[in-house]
């Protein structure tokens, strides 16, 4: 297992959550939730391996935002 796959995981079973989702939890104040470049930083500095696509849900999952990077 590669370490993007691993910091990019869900929650365990226990219900802890995986290295980028902890990484965000109630420590970002966005300057403009439209564009939450904020989110991008955060996850870019794991320097993942990964498609570059962030979604933003809120408490019930449903998708607040949406932002890809081209």
């Amino acid at each position: 297992v590669v370490p993007s796959t691993w910091n990019a995981g869900p929650r365990d079973p226990s219900g802890q959550p995986g290295a980028y989702e902890a990484a965000l939890e109630d420590n970002h104040e966005m300057h403009d939730p439209a564009q939450p470049i904020e989110i991008l930083r955060t996850i870019h500095s794991f320097d993942p391996c990964i498609a570059c696509a962030v979604h933003v849900t809120d408490p019930d999952g449903e998708e607040l935002v949406k932002v890809k990077i081209k």
